[in-house]
């Protein structure tokens, strides 16, 4: 392990120089990759330097350890037994953190949520989990802009898209991507009967300018009349936008804004973040699942999370994990689950690595 913290020190303080030059800051693309390498490896080295510093204290409370003066003696074993834990502390630190990154993690993040099989429950489940994010987002301090949003019946959603901004997003929500399924009396059930819905949650990072490059040719660009829910007319002008990429077949559409030009770039966002995911996916086929494997098919049989409101519970099916809080849950305290989630995935990862 230290062999590989020294080469990554090594690494960081070679960055830490180029970055002054003036031929790399003049070089815009190059520049922006050394800093974001920059700042991957910053939490590293600190901690590496942290755990020397500790080290360094140990070894000079054991040489103290054989003083004649027994009170000197008496306070190094003190002061050492206090540095051993806080440098295993460290240790599992550096360990976690020498785990190899999703180098999106540092992201924002483009959140979709759609309604799946159960009707109108389906929608008026996905508008809660929308403002479940929306309550979560806003407690963390991170800023939400919804680039899309269609409405469903009983004041429900059909599907909205978010992009979320703030530090390490798209680390913190990427495990939120899957089908969510919850059970409860729908408002429309005068028999009482539980039912089951579902919803689909797909949570993107947010591509950047030198991310994927996309020639105008493959694009193309179909403007419409924007309509609201049964069809009315919204705007008088042909504001909406419809882009497909032709050679990945994928559609966006926006028509939220007014401004045919204000859709346009809204719909390109999307899209340039759901082609970067979908290089990364091709990229790393035996690490990640790509985004069809991870919405399904929408289905009730096909669920990451479950949202049991009759017993107030909520279970994460991939861990195993069931909590009794799901009126605080979904009003957006779900930090407990996502810090199951990584604490999982950061085990899991450290197995792989020892088996390598």
């Amino acid at each position: 392990m230290f062999d590989k913290l020294d080469q990554v020190e090594k690494r960081f303080v070679e960055i830490e120089a180029q970055l002054v030059e003036p031929d790399v800051v003049a070089d815009r693309e190059r520049y922006t990759t050394l800093m974001r390498e920059h700042s991957e490896l910053a939490d590293v080295v600190a901690a590496y330097r942290r755990r020397r510093e500790l080290s360094e204290e140990l070894d000079n409370a054991r040489t103290l350890r054989d003083d004649s003066d027994a009170d000197i003696r008496e306070m190094a074993n003190a002061e050492a037994a206090e540095l051993e834990p806080k440098i295993a502390e460290v240790d599992d630190e550096l360990q976690i953190l020498l785990i190899p990154k999703d180098p999106r993690d540092r992201r924002n993040a483009i959140v979709e949520i759609r309604a799946g099989t159960g009707g109108a429950e389906a929608g008026l489940f996905a508008g809660d989990l929308f403002r479940m994010y929306e309550r979560y987002c806003e407690n963390r301090g991170w800023k939400t802009e919804t680039l899309g949003l269609s409405s469903a019946a009983m004041g429900g959603i059909k599907e909205v898209t978010v992009l979320v901004k703030g530090e390490s997003v798209f680390g913190r929500l990427k495990h939120e991507g899957g089908v969510h399924r919850v059970q409860r009396v729908p408002e429309t059930e005068a028999q009482g009967r539980i039912h089951t819905s579902a919803v689909t949650v797909a949570v993107l990072p947010e591509a950047e300018a030198l991310d994927v490059k996309v020639d105008e040719k493959e694009l193309r660009i179909d403007v419409y009349r924007s309509s609201g829910p049964g069809g009315q007319s919204v705007n008088t002008t042909d504001s909406a936008v419809r882009i497909t990429h032709l050679p990945t077949n994928l559609v966006v559409t926006c028509q939220d804004e007014k401004s045919q030009h204000k859709n346009k770039a809204k719909a390109m966002k999307i899209l340039l973040s759901r082609l970067f995911d979908l290089e990364h996916a091709k990229r790393h086929a035996e690490q990640d699942a790509d985004r069809k494997a991870m919405v399904g098919t929408g289905d009730r049989s096909e669920r990451i999370r479950t949202y049991n409101f009759p017993q107030g519970r909520i279970t994460d099916h991939r861990i195993g994990l069931t909590l009794y809080s799901l009126d605080r849950f979904i009003t957006g305290e779900i930090d407990e689950v996502l810090d199951a989630l990584v604490s999982h995935y950061q085990a899991e990862a450290l197995k792989a690595e020892a088996v390598t």
